[in-house]
């Protein structure tokens, strides 16, 4: 079908048209025919027939309204007769991986006249072709998931696996060998920590909170355990699998009866008569992916101390899905494990030799969730940026009130803070040895995911402050604040509670410290 043509039209010509049955626009020097629509409006019919609204230039009072992506909508857009002669539409919505020139809406390295020593021209070149898959394949799927809960899109995780990023968001390794990484863009042996966390932080502006961890987060938490301590034969057969995106896999450590507290896991493995199986009994609880997933790493209390292994869905297997305040498309759920029998092949690690699986992972795991807060708080900040600048209040802009400005400082320096942290901890990942890591970072990771949440939760009530009402409404201008400020506490308590990992970062501190010091 041809597109309709467009007529221009004078500022005078549009005044014309100012009656109930005869009613014409001007929003950001586009025309619209509001004639047929004004029975439609939510608002009602007076708000369009108000006399500063009717046949004039409505761009400020809409833009205090609505997002611009109400323009974008179809039956909308078909309400758009002309433009005004002589002038062009100023305002666009986000443009497929295109940086966002709003301040401080783009981490430092990303921003036009800044400078980084952490990244390459290689990393630069990821950057930009991670977000513009992200714009084009993720951000849509994500919003429509986010809203009806189902898993995400299968079409979306097989374009993943087509370029391998799920096995690129398991960071640097072995099992990136012999594998096209973004179309050829970064080699496997160059591939590291600064390219894994472009790509956590482009997912992550996608802005819906469940839909980040239904995007096979479970996969990044539950494959380590198989990769680092499966035998060969179970990484041959389970591996390949998942990175393909053909089967999903979770990590099942948490309880009822025990969440920071690992060793008070309670679920059960016994050996079989002839040795050849593990007997496993219990239940899990909160289990990122559980839903959908096919395999489960799970922590089981045996006779020699704690044993992961992993279950595969099968008779005796049984989820349920459990409602958060996120969306049900992270298929969040309740296992029950009933006498399912699992080959001993399936053992990672050595039999009672579990803690030290579970806590290998842990560094690697609250780190990813480090780079995503700090990514979340910055789409946040750019959120305030716009709406303080466009919301008109006492006849100014928000911007003109010393309060807002002031919440504004601190959600910055929060953000700047967070994300230089972040980068340092990340640079010593990409120079150290993993023995090193867990000897040198486990206690700077766990203090940094501990202040990153904490800002995080400061950011999303000061937002909610600035947008008012729109703040804590699911739709329109500030549904996306109203998401984080709901979904926030996740970061704060997924990977270890606030409090046990202040607490860990201080007692590893407390063991460096030398004899000798003294006042």
């Amino acid at each position: 079908m041809a597109a309709k043509e467009l007529k221009q039209f004078t500022l005078e010509e549009v005044a014309e048209h100012n009656k109930p049955d005869d009613l014409w626009v001007v929003i950001d020097a586009k025309v619209y025919n509001l004639s047929r629509f004004k029975d439609l409006h939510p608002g009602g019919i007076s708000v369009l027939t108000d006399g500063e609204i009717a046949g004039q230039d409505a761009t400020e009072a809409f833009y205090g309204l609505h997002r611009h992506e109400v323009l974008e909508r179809p039956q909308y857009q078909r309400l758009q007769i002309g433009t005004i002669q002589g002038e062009q539409p100023v305002i666009y919505s986000r443009i497929v991986g295109e940086i966002s020139d709003v301040p401080y809406a783009e981490p430092t390295w990303l921003s036009q006249g800044y400078h980084s020593p952490y990244y390459t021209e290689n990393h630069r070149k990821f950057q930009q072709s991670m977000r513009r898959f992200a714009d084009e394949f993720i951000y849509e799927d994500a919003q429509a998931r986010e809203e009806d809960g189902k898993r995400p899109s299968q079409s979306v995780i097989d374009k993943m696996a087509a370029v391998n990023l799920h096995a690129m968001r398991m960071g640097p390794g072995k099992h990136l060998q012999g594998l096209s990484l973004m179309d050829g863009l970064v080699k496997p042996e160059e591939f590291n920590y600064f390219h894994e966390l472009i790509i956590t932080q482009e997912i992550a502006r996608c802005g819906a909170r469940g839909y980040g961890d239904g995007l096979m987060g479970g996969k990044v938490i539950g494959l380590p355990p198989v990769l680092n301590f499966g035998s060969e034969a179970l990484k041959a057969r389970v591996v390949p699998e998942v990175f393909a995106g053909k089967k999903f896999i979770c990590l099942a450590i948490s309880e009822a009866q025990a969440g920071s507290d690992v060793m008070g896991l309670q679920t059960t493995a016994v050996k079989s008569e002839d040795g050849k199986e593990w007997i496993v009994n219990g239940t899990k609880k909160w289990i990122t992916n559980a839903t959908f997933a096919d395999y489960f790493t799970v922590g089981c209390k045996t006779e020699d101390g704690l044993t992961v292994i992993l279950v595969e869905r099968g008779p005796g297997v049984e989820t349920r899905q459990i409602k958060t305040s996120y969306s049900t498309t992270a298929g969040t759920a309740y296992i029950t494990f009933d006498n399912v029998r699992v080959p001993v092949e399936n053992t990672l690690g050595e039999e009672g030799k579990g803690i030290f699986v579970i806590l290998s992972n842990f560094n690697h795991e609250r780190w990813v969730m480090c780079c995503s807060s700090a990514r979340s708080q910055r789409s946040i900040v750019e959120e305030c940026m716009k709406w303080a600048t466009q919301r008109m209040a006492f006849g100014k802009p928000l911007t003109s009130q010393a309060v807002i400005r002031s919440k504004l400082a601190a959600m910055i320096a929060r953000t700047e803070s967070v994300q230089s942290w972040l980068e340092n901890i990340t640079y010593q990942m990409c120079h150290m040895t993993y023995k090193q890591q867990s000897q040198k970072l486990a206690g700077q990771i766990a203090f940094l995911k501990s202040y990153s949440t904490r800002c995080a939760q400061e950011t999303a009530k000061d937002a909610v402050q600035i947008f008012g009402g729109r703040g804590i409404t699911r739709t329109g201008m500030g549904r996306f604040i109203e998401h984080y400020h709901r979904t926030v506490t996740f970061d704060a308590l997924l990977g270890g509670a606030e409090d046990v990992l202040s607490d860990l970062g201080v007692r590893q501190a407390m063991r460096a410290m030398p004899k000798n010091a003294r006042l």
